[in-house]
């Protein structure tokens, strides 16, 4: 792990040699951290040839500190920072919120290239919300819980039905839950509303990977997605929200793989 003068805290897993040309810079989600890539995804990427970095927005990964009322332009510059700390322009690939993230980011960050992973849907976690509640209304409770989660054993059920597929040992899904932090209630209200409005059409390349099993953002909500960025959307089957920490993460990195690969140098 590093953390750079003025720079926010991030994971890094160099390749020895580094065969790829361009570094990654990996972006979680709301009430996660820089851990959740590097359980598989970093170690994975890093094997394959890559300068593999994951960025602990603030509050999210440092002990004792907190995301307070931080909007999502703070974690853009949080990205911008690392991305000044890796150095050169990398890959950005954000997930769920950080899809967000990075969608706002892009060209002030100089990317090559996005891979939106499960990103939050550009009408906002308004209208997932409520479908959420009318199909799963004993999950979508617990979400909107997540923030003063008591631990108790029918809670961590119910998040790991919502995040979480059927086939990850019950065990595991727990040891995640439980690094989990309070994310900012003003990222969350920045969430709530439709995105177009701060997300500008790449003009690089994108692509969106759905999880087939998400019940937070199903394929069909991710379509618009990838229309708006005239990008590519591909489906993981047997897959849910947290696919880089779920039991058929090598198949979601692999694919991810199989797109860096197709990129232009």
């Amino acid at each position: 792990m590093s953390r750079g003068k003025g720079h926010p805290h991030c994971i890094v897993r160099r390749a020895t040699p580094r065969a790829r040309g361009r570094p990654l810079l990996f972006v979680h989600g709301a009430f996660c951290g820089a851990w959740c890539w590097d359980e598989n995804f970093l170690p994975y990427f890093a094997g394959l040839g890559y300068d593999a970095w994951a960025v602990d927005l603030r509050g999210h990964g440092v002990d004792g500190e907190e995301a307070g009322f931080a909007s999502i332009e703070d974690y853009v510059e949080d990205v911008l920072a690392a991305v000044a700390a890796i150095g050169e322009p990398p890959v950005l690939l954000g997930h769920s919120m950080g899809a967000v993230v990075v969608q706002r980011a892009w060209r002030r960050a100089r990317a090559p290239a996005l891979a939106l992973l499960a990103p939050v849907p550009l009408q906002g976690l308004l209208g997932s919300s409520l479908m959420l509640a009318l199909n799963s209304p004993e999950i979508y409770i617990e979400i909107n819980g997540l923030q003063n989660s008591t631990g108790t054993p029918a809670a961590f059920a119910r998040l790991q039905q919502a995040i979480f597929s059927d086939a990850l040992l019950a065990a595991e899904a727990r040891r995640h839950l439980r690094r989990m932090r309070n994310e900012s209630q003003r990222a969350l209200f920045d969430l709530g509303w439709p995105q177009q409005p701060w997300i500008e059409p790449a003009e690089i390349p994108v692509k969106v990977f759905a999880a087939a099993d998400d019940r937070l953002f199903p394929p069909p909500a991710l379509e618009e997605t990838a229309q708006w960025h005239r990008g590519g959307m591909e489906i993981l089957p047997g897959t849910a929200h947290a696919m880089m920490l779920d039991v058929r993460w090598r198949e979601a990195a692999q694919r991810i793989a199989d797109w860096l690969d197709e990129l232009p140098d």
